[in-house]
């Protein structure tokens, strides 16, 4: 099943036709999806874009899409989808009681606030058990949260990062929480110079316990994406390709399963993990990782797409894949007990006639 979603118009010139963007999901991922009262949110930066996954009532992929300026992390609350773009934080409602619908929609999510953080480069999202937004600010290397009067406000930054400065030193990139708390954070490198983590992107990455500031685990490459689930820490080893978990009697990562992509992006559902895989840009960040031999050898393409993994058995048992205009996801997140979301945008009166009163 191939759900093409745009279509290019005829160019004014000789330049290359941008492909269009088309959604080729397994057998039984839409099945698998609809059984669990699940439907999926996650962001693309290279191609700007929001999407909402879901299934109709008649068992076909409902795909619903949002232009975005470089959206990013996605934190997810009961009612509501925080999603960081370039230079505003977005703060969406859904705008539906439970159990009503519209036009086939069961989540209608409406933007309600929008914070200006200027461009700061925002990495994983998640909101705390006080209802506070907490974010990488991966430009200043620390963690953050919105402010009324300024940028943001910083939170909390590695013992090995001697100060705030706009320099993207050691790409902090990744947030795990725990029981509402900020837990565990991931970084490609521990560098304190400006961008130094470039240089140290094959086994420089580290995984930081925020509460102590030690690292409980290092050697990785370029991790992303720490969740901590069923009493386990979860990530992505993105420069080899690899999901897995912290050991932490070992202080090393584990393993569970090799994907044909740079993952970034973790949810979990109901014994699974949904993750997110992307094609490696063309640029130096990077050039000469693990995955690219790991690649070559099997003699596979890196592939864009989502990929559901049973975290019994290790195997992949649904996936969704990109082919076209979009090459690379950032985040995935759960909307549970929606079956088919979608989001209003600016350029229609559905931003204007969409009116709905606290009670």
């Amino acid at each position: 099943m191939t759900a093409a979603l745009a279509k290019t118009r005829e160019p004014e010139t000789e330049a290359p036709q941008t492909p269009p963007l088309a959604l080729e999901p397994s057998p039984q991922f839409v099945q698998w999806l609809a059984g669990l009262d699940t439907s999926l949110c996650l962001t693309t930066y290279q191609a700007g874009k929001i999407f909402m996954i879901g299934s109709t009532e008649g068992g076909r992929l409902s795909v619903f899409e949002r232009t975005l300026n470089r959206c990013m992390g996605l934190a997810v609350t009961p009612g509501s989808i925080y999603v960081a773009t370039q230079w505003l934080l977005w703060r969406l409602e859904n705008a539906l009681p439970a159990g009503q619908t519209k036009d086939g929609y069961d989540g209608y999510f409406v933007p309600q606030v929008g914070t200006v953080t200027g461009d700061i480069d925002i990495h994983d999202m998640a909101v705390d058990s006080d209802g506070r937004v907490v974010f990488v600010n991966t430009l200043f290397s620390c963690l953050a949260t919105t402010s009324e009067s300024h940028s943001f406000r910083p939170l909390w930054k590695p013992s090995f990062v001697t100060e705030l400065a706009p320099e993207d030193r050691c790409h902090l990139n990744g947030l795990a929480m725990r029981d509402g708390r900020p837990a565990y954070a991931t970084a490609v490198a521990q560098s304190d110079n400006a961008g130094g983590w470039r240089e140290h992107r094959r086994r420089g990455g580290c995984v930081i316990d925020i509460e102590s500031n030690e690292i409980v685990a290092n050697g990785l490459s370029m991790p992303h994406s720490p969740r901590w689930h069923d009493d386990r820490l979860w990530l992505h080893n993105s420069g080899s390709g690899e999901f897995g978990y912290i050991d932490f009697a070992t202080a090393r990562f584990e393993p569970v399963c090799f994907c044909p992509g740079y993952l970034r992006g973790l949810t979990f559902c109901d014994g699974y993990a949904v993750m997110g895989m992307s094609k490696p840009r063309g640029d130096k960040a990077f050039a000469g990782l693990v995955l690219d031999n790991t690649l070559k050898k099997a003699k596979v393409s890196a592939q864009c797409g989502l990929v559901v993994v049973d975290l019994t058995t290790g195997e992949t048992v649904h996936s969704l894949k990109f082919d076209g205009v979009v090459e690379e996801l950032y985040d995935v997140a759960t909307l549970t007990g929606i079956s088919r979301p979608m989001t209003i945008g600016f350029q229609t009166d559905d931003i204007r006639r969409v009116i709905s009163i606290e009670e």
